[in-house]
């Protein structure tokens, strides 16, 4: 049981200060530190900083579907509501992280995407699942006469993903939240409103 916690503990801080600096920059040693657990003692938990961040990847990406969850399966909102909520969340988040964090998952993506087949991989499935939320959302929409009948809802799902992505690492640089505005401003405007929700 202590083992477990101890393990836990290493996996949410080291989320916390990959999400700061990032994966390379983030050394073993100052994870401990921050954990408070002795040094020499990672590779009783994990096998190699890589073996370490899949496991930051998996919980992350555990605790943030149950937060999609949540989202997405109030009923007592409208499909295209509850992709605004989504979307209204994303940048309460932002705001919280003084717009220094983004998308740990997005982070990631652009850090280590081409320097480690594993990583890659679990990251595209990552953002599958997430893609697959949204379309489970646009088709809802679309039954309740959201959108069009003939929208083609996996290609928008995938650029709302990749827009969105997007706009949270502009919003970084840029330290503001006006690249998400915009972005959901547009999407809704133009997009997402009948007659106008097709994909080219």
């Amino acid at each position: 049981m202590k083992t477990q916690k101890t393990r836990d503990s290493l996996i949410r801080i080291g989320a916390e200060l990959i999400a700061e600096q990032g994966y390379t920059a983030t050394g073993i040693n100052a994870v401990l530190t921050r954990a408070g657990v002795p040094k020499g003692s990672f590779y009783h938990y994990f096998s190699s900083k890589e073996d370490f961040g899949l496991a930051v990847i998996d919980a992350f990406a555990e605790e943030y579907d149950a937060r999609l969850a949540v989202i997405f399966e109030d009923l007592s909102l409208s499909p295209l509501q509850r992709l605004r909520r989504y979307l209204e969340v994303g940048k309460a988040d932002m705001a919280s992280w003084d717009h220094c964090r983004g998308c740990l998952i997005g982070n990631l993506g652009q850090e280590l995407s081409a320097h480690s087949e594993r990583f890659r991989a679990r990251l595209d499935q990552v953002f599958r699942g997430w893609e697959a939320r949204l379309v489970e959302c646009l088709e809802a929409a679309r039954d309740a006469g959201e959108l069009d009948a003939e929208s083609e809802l996996e290609a928008l799902a995938g650029f709302i993903m990749a827009g969105w992505e997007g706009a949270i690492l502009r919003a970084k640089t840029v330290k503001s939240l006006q690249p998400m505005e915009c972005f959901e401003r547009i999407l809704f405007t133009h997009l997402l409103v009948p007659g106008q929700a097709k994909a080219s």
